[in-house]
């Protein structure tokens, strides 16, 4: 069954520190158009620039996901990202006045309270889910860390996190489904050791942290110098350590809370993916840089997956437009008409096909002795093809002609030879207004992708 993507209903403002700079930070949810995804909009800086949560964006991984775009920076994104998977958002500005969010209390649970509070609402686009069929995974050899992805009928996480420390031993946490995420995920927080908190404080690089947005595992003798470092630190006159070695004036939620959180960290890097999986996640000794490295990863292999998805028709049936109907639609005519038929045909989208034979005329020039043929037409078969789309939502088209207006990423990935059989297809990317169409469109061979364009077309009345 097919899900509906989803984004919130009104915008929504959330305030706090940032755990690395100390400083106040807005941050405001806005609701965001389908297919957009997770972005982050940096509106203190000039033209507000906005950073795509993707996994090619992320630069560094001490102390959080850091992603990075033309310069700007987002440090620590994944519990936001997190909170926003964990309640089955799929479109989301995230607008932040600073380099970071606020950390909050270290979880996600603040950012989950405040998306359902801005209500979440289904928009009309589905889903894009990338389903899980065969293994796929990722280890790091110097740490030990590894990322297992399998089939499953749901998203699902196990986390098992091993420290080698007395204090803090072996820990595991299993998320069954994600609408569980609320009730046992988001309220886990964030968690350092003390020799970690001492080098940070050292070189001053802890200035929003208090003992309320992070567990402190205290793995080692507490000294007086310490001690006094963390009293000033923390704005505390008494520091202690609890029996189960965890640095007072916060009590655990949970006995695996560290496990648990590495769960909540894992679920908002591979949000930088960008597409839903169905699949269940093993990680072992989970961390930011596995999970990332382990994010784009996946990220190459659904795109590649998505280029060779070719779709299959059956070129037995009859066409919805023969050549015939075709040239009362588009006023191109041989040579220069390079579709044979229209298969499919919608408000939105176009499929349609050409055979291409040896006794084209533009083999007899490119080239004689190896023909292949030329990229530029096949972009123009693409195009013909949309100009069919773009045509047929007028109810005169033979009074119309259609003109390119731009041409935008293209490539080409394969030869086309002759005998080769193309299928177009052409999409939508925005609906059509005054006439104008901006679409996206590939064209496949021999069950392969052989070339894809953004293309932008006009059509306008003949005078």
């Amino acid at each position: 069954m097919s899900k509906k993507q989803k984004t919130i209903q009104n915008e929504i403002t959330l305030s706090g520190v940032g755990l690395h700079t100390g400083n106040e930070v807005t941050m405001v949810f806005k609701p965001a158009p389908e297919n957009h995804g997770f972005a982050f909009k940096r509106v203190d800086l000039e033209g507000e620039p906005v950073i795509e949560a993707k996994a090619e964006y992320v630069t560094n991984t001490q102390r959080g996901t850091n992603l990075e775009k033309n310069g700007v920076q987002i440090q620590t994104s994944e519990h936001v990202l997190a909170a926003a998977v964990g309640l089955d958002i799929d479109n989301l500005l995230i607008e932040v006045n600073a380099s970071e969010p606020p950390i909050m209390d270290g979880s996600s649970k603040f950012f989950i309270e405040a998306l359902e509070e801005a209500g979440i609402i289904e928009q009309e686009a589905e889903v894009e889910e990338y389903v899980v069929k065969e293994i796929i995974s990722y280890k790091d050899e110097v740490t030990g860390s590894e990322i297992i992805l399998m089939p499953a009928d749901e998203y699902q996480i196990t986390t098992m996190v091993d420290f080698g420390t007395k204090i803090l031993g072996t820990q595991n946490a299993t998320l069954d489904k994600i609408s569980d995420f609320k009730e046992e995920i988001s309220a886990a927080r964030t968690f350092s050791f003390l020799h970690e908190i001492e080098m940070l404080l050292e070189n001053d690089l802890i200035k929003g942290g208090d003992l309320n947005n992070a567990i402190v595992y205290v793995d080692k003798e507490l000294s007086d110098s310490t001690m006094q470092k963390l009293k000033k630190a923390f704005n505390k006159e008494n520091i202690t350590v609890k029996p189960n070695g965890v640095l007072d004036n916060l009590t655990l939620h949970w006995a695996n809370e560290a496990a648990r959180h590495k769960l909540l960290d894992v679920i908002g890097d591979l949000a930088l993916t960008g597409t839903r999986v169905r699949g269940k996640v093993i990680a072992n000794k989970p961390g930011h840089s596995v999970n990332t490295t382990f994010a784009k990863k996946l990220a190459k292999i659904i795109k590649q997956e998505k280029r060779n998805n070719v779709p299959t028709y059956d070129l037995n049936q009859p066409p919805l437009m023969d050549i015939h109907k075709i040239m009362d639609i588009l006023p191109h005519r041989p040579p220069f008409l390079l579709i044979d038929r229209i298969i499919e045909l919608s408000d939105k989208h176009v499929v349609g096909m050409k055979n291409v034979t040896m006794n084209e005329d533009f083999f007899v020039g490119h080239f004689p002795g190896a023909p292949v043929m030329p990229g530029v037409l096949q972009v123009e078969a693409m195009a013909q093809c949309g100009g069919v789309l773009v045509l047929n939502t007028v109810p005169d088209p033979e009074n119309y002609l259609t003109y390119f207006m731009k041409m935008d990423n293209v490539k080409f990935k394969q030869k086309v030879l002759p005998g080769d059989t193309l299928i177009f297809k052409s999409e939508l990317i925005t609906p059509i207004r005054r006439g104008i169409a901006h679409m996206q469109a590939y064209a496949y061979a021999n069950g392969k992708l052989v070339c894809e364009a953004e293309l932008m077309a006009q059509i306008s009345k003949v005078k």
